[in-house]
């Protein structure tokens, strides 16, 4: 069939995520008889992934085929539309991104973004990322590349500077996921919320926050400062907006590894990084990551089994709800650039001039409008000043970061993290040097790209 779609997974075996992208590719008439391919290095996750794949086309009576394969090329030859959803190195590689820090004193909740951790974890992951690249502008280059590995933003901006003549954008839910808690904080639908979002991946800024042309800031810090189950839900972020007067995009437990503020004294992490009865998902343990990851690995198969045989598949009504389109961006914009309605988003692209008081070597997360074969990102100009000092630095530091990675130069890997505003509050810079070293020989097996390390 000519019109007929062929559409990439690769690291399939992240099985949840696989899944819930699926069944909302799914919902797209468009779509519903595609090519699907599924591509993952672990054979055992990659058949659960095709199980739970084809639960879903048999409980919605798709025309949709699967194939399921560990050789990428094979897969992306002619391809439509890809997603990325890896992770390089198992827990006992990248554990030491969160161990060997807190030795010298910072503590870190997740470190899957920015700072030491996040740097560290771009360094492993972006040859990969660099060759699924590669691949995709030999094999399929009218492609759209839709990546969801962290760190996004690093990992973007080295895919858009090294191939720009591909479609890239990087996807997070935390746009969406947070206008909608701050909708229901205030009583307000969110599908009735019209918002401008942008900045930097996990250090976004919701710039205006509306319904019906009305500004809904007003009643968001009346429920922040008058609710204690409101304050107390995101401890870090309210105490964030109530400074900068702009709500930010990622979690409490996320963001407080990203600034100077919370995480540099035992006090501060004990008062702002706490579980109370009223804390969303992650208000900032240490090693969060490390301990879902753990538990993920003893109990994902059981998960498996437990979604695969759930009774719910055959209760109708269950049933449709569970193939109901969700909350993620990639189906519509797959739907769009394959002829179906525009779609807006926000995405991670290059600063192509966008957020002008930010450098122009940055990815920036902002309003991308995507259409048949066209990504069009939307520029919103500067960011308000009060949020400039802190998402300006994080950006600069995301910059060494990707030069070093590209030029294989180590001391502009140390550099980036000696500017990192949380290890700079702990850290001398002599002190940071010795860390960063320590890091480089327990990664040097898995960063190719630096030939010689001379810290």
């Amino acid at each position: 069939m000519a019109n007929k779609r062929k559409i990439v997974f690769i690291g399939a075996g992240s099985i949840g995520f696989t899944r819930g992208l699926f069944s909302d590719i799914m919902t797209h008439e468009r779509l519903t008889d595609a090519d699907v391919y599924l591509v993952d290095i672990h054979k055992e996750r990659l058949e659960m992934a095709r199980r739970s794949c084809q639960k879903i086309i048999d409980a919605g009576g798709y025309k949709s085929t699967l194939h399921c394969t560990m050789n990428r090329r094979e897969a992306l030859k002619g391809a439509d539309a890809v997603m990325t959803t890896i992770l390089c190195g198992d827990v006992n590689v990248w554990q030491h991104d969160i161990l060997i820090p807190k030795k010298y004193g910072i503590d870190i909740n997740v470190g899957d973004t920015r700072g030491p951790s996040g740097i560290f974890r771009f360094l492993r992951t972006a040859p990969e990322m660099l060759a699924i690249c590669k691949d995709i502008d030999e094999l399929c280059p009218g492609a759209i590349y839709l990546n969801y590995t962290n760190p996004m933003a690093m990992l973007c901006q080295a895919m858009q500077k090294s191939y720009p003549d591909l479609a890239i954008s990087g996807l997070c839910h935390s746009v969406q996921g947070t206008s909608a808690m701050l909708a229901n904080w205030i009583g307000v639908k969110p599908e009735d919320v019209d918002y401008v979002c942008a900045g930097i991946n996990h250090m976004a800024y919701y710039l205006k926050f509306e319904k019906d042309g009305k500004d809904l800031y007003p009643k968001i810090r009346k429920a922040i400062t008058t609710k204690k189950s409101v304050y107390e839900a995101e401890l870090v972020r309210n105490e964030m907006y109530l400074a900068m007067g702009y709500y930010i995009t990622e979690s409490s437990g996320h963001n407080s590894e990203y600034n100077w503020w919370f995480r540099k004294r035992k006090d501060l992490i004990k008062t702002y990084c706490k579980t109370t009865k009223n804390s969303n998902w992650n208000p900032g343990e240490y090693g969060y990551i490390l301990k879902m990851y753990k538990e993920r690995k003893r109990s994902w198969k059981k998960g498996f089994t437990d979604w695969i045989n759930s009774p719910d598949w055959n209760d109708q009504a269950k049933c449709t709800e569970r193939l109901k389109c969700g909350g993620e961006y990639a189906s519509h914009i797959i739907n769009a650039w394959c002829g179906g309605e525009p779609f807006k988003f926000n995405g991670n692209v290059p600063n192509t001039g966008l957020v002008t008081n930010l450098l122009p070597d940055a990815c920036v997360e902002v309003p991308v409008l995507v259409s048949r074969n066209r990504l069009e990102p939307i520029g919103v100009g500067d960011l308000p000043i009060a949020c400039v000092p802190l998402t300006s630095l994080s950006a600069t530091c995301e910059v060494m970061a990707v030069q070093g990675s590209l030029t294989g130069d180590p001391e502009l890997i140390y550099q980036a993290i000696a500017n990192d505003p949380l290890t700079a509050s702990v850290l001398s810079l002599r002190e940071i040097r010795k860390m960063v070293k320590e890091m480089f020989a327990k990664n040097k097996n898995h960063l190719p790209q630096f030939k010689k390390i001379n810290l």
